[in-house]
C-alpha cells in the first residue's frame, strides 16, 4: 500500500493527488481517502471487481449497502432516482456530511446495495475530492475506513496498521492527518413520502429538527 501525504491548504498538490488517485480509480483500484467527516475507502461503484474487494477488505457481510459519493445532481440523477421535492431538499444539504437514501437506477450494481432497490449517496464538501471527481466520470464507494464491526479509525498510524496485514491491500493511502470529525455522516431515508432519520451523525439532532421543521417533513 503506497502512501502520500496530501496538505489540503496546497492547491498543486491536490491537483496531482487527485489525477494519481483518478488513475488508480479508473483501473478497477481502491484508495483511501479523507473526506469531511471519516477516512473513507473509495472505489469505482460501477466495477464488480472493485466493489468485491471493498467488502473483503471491510470484512464486511455482503447484505449490508455501501455508499456512494457523487460529484454532482448530474451524476447522482444517472445513479438514483429524484424528482422535485427530492431535490428541494438536496439542495439545502449538499454539499456536506448528510448522506441520502434513495431509489436506485439500474446504472448501479446490486453488488453495491446488497440485492435492495435503494442507493445511499452524498457530496461532500471537500476540496480534495471535488478535484478529484473532476478526474472520473463514476461514482466512488463512500464506506469508512475501517473493519466492519469494529471502531472507527482516526489516526492514520491506525488506519496503516488495520489494512497493511491485509490479504488484500488498497493501492493508495492518502494521508491528510488526523480526522477532526469523530462523527459519521448523517443518513435520511428519503425513499417514501415522510422522510426519516437513519442516523443523526455529525449534523446533530437540533439540526435536523430545525431542517424537517423547515421543509414540514415531519
Amino acid at each position: 500500500m503506497k502512501q502520500i501525504n496530501l496538505d489540503i491548504n496546497n492547491k498543486n498538490q491536490i491537483e496531482k493527488i487527485s489525477i494519481d488517485a483518478a488513475k488508480i480509480l479508473q483501473n478497477g483500484g481502491f484508495i483511501i481517502y479523507p473526506t469531511d467527516t471519516l477516512y473513507g475507502l473509495g472505489a469505482s461503484a460501477f466495477n464488480e471487481n472493485a466493489i468485491k474487494k471493498i467488502y473483503k477488505i471491510k470484512k464486511q457481510d455482503r447484505n449490508k449497502p455501501i455508499s456512494v459519493i457523487v460529484k454532482d445532481f448530474k451524476m447522482a440523477r444517472k445513479i438514483a432516482c429524484i424528482d422535485s421535492k427530492v431535490e428541494r431538499i438536496l439542495n439545502n444539504i449538499w454539499p456536506g456530511p448528510i448522506t441520502v437514501i434513495l431509489r436506485k437506477k439500474d446504472s448501479i450494481p446490486y453488488s453495491l446495495t446488497a440485492n435492495k432497490e435503494n442507493i445511499a449517496v452524498r457530496i461532500p464538501q471537500s476540496e480534495f475530492i471535488s478535484r478529484l471527481m473532476e478526474y472520473i466520470d463514476f461514482p466512488i464507494t463512500a464506506t469508512s475506513a475501517n473493519i466492519s464491526g469494529e471502531k472507527d479509525l482516526y489516526l492514520p498510524e491506525e488506519i496503516i496498521k488495520t489494512f497493511k496485514k491485509n490479504s488484500v491491500r488498497p493501492d493508495l493511502f492518502i494521508n491528510s492527518g488526523n480526522v477532526n470529525s469523530k462523527i459519521a455522516s448523517t443518513i435520511i431515508d428519503l425513499t417514501s413520502n415522510i422522510p426519516k432519520i437513519i442516523r443523526i451523525g455529525v449534523a446533530g439532532k437540533e439540526n435536523m429538527e430545525n431542517f424537517f421543521n423547515k421543509f414540514n417533513l415531519n
